[in-house]
């Protein structure tokens, strides 16, 4: 399928010079190939210290930081945890994207909601067929199994078969940290 949301964000954000990759429901798919799901959003991640590049780069959008599920504007701040989001859209021509702030230590990337759990930073994300970078979906699958809505149960039964065995093994064991009694877990076997 086309993936026009994904080719549009990629397009956006051809000339920045940091890390950025695909996120949320939408990685999934561009690590499968095809659309599974109707997505009402689309969202995309940075690294955090890469913020102020990034607001620098979409110099013709406005910017909103996500404090308690409520939107306020986003001033010239350095945004610090627990703030992680930041919704943008742009003046021109009311294009919206949803942003999202990845922790990183080092040469790890960190686990945000328990900074115990990390991996290699050069290893989190991958390309699909098209080139468009997408956030690896085990570490996809960390994110959503906080809260699990229907949409990442059926994103995570979509995409376990595909996983490779040393996916299965390291979400299955960050998950036994951060959710040990997650219904996922019983799917994981490797």
């Amino acid at each position: 399928m086309s993936f026009e949301q994904c080719k549009n964000v990629a397009s956006l954000m051809r000339g920045f010079n940091k890390t950025w990759y695909i996120a949320g429901g939408w990685a999934i798919d561009l690590f499968i190939g095809k659309e599974t799901r109707k997505h009402k959003d689309i969202e995309f991640a940075v690294f955090r210290k890469d913020q102020f590049y990034l607001k620098s780069y979409l110099i013709e959008w406005d910017f909103k930081k996500v404090i308690n599920s409520e939107l306020y504007t986003w001033g010239n701040e350095f945004l610090e945890l627990p703030v992680h989001e930041i919704h943008a859209s742009n003046k021109m021509n009311g294009g919206e994207i949803e942003i999202l702030l990845n922790e990183t230590k080092d040469d790890n990337w960190t686990f945000r909601r328990d900074l115990r759990i990390s991996y290699p930073i050069n290893s989190i994300w991958s390309y699909s067929k098209s080139r468009i970078p997408f956030l690896n979906p085990e570490i996809v699958l960390l994110y959503k199994a906080k809260n699990t809505r229907e949409k990442d149960h059926q994103d995570f039964m979509t995409i376990k078969d595909y996983l490779d065995n040393e996916q299965k093994q390291w979400l299955s064991y960050k998950l036994e940290i951060h959710q040990p009694t997650h219904k996922w877990l019983q799917f994981l076997s490797y």
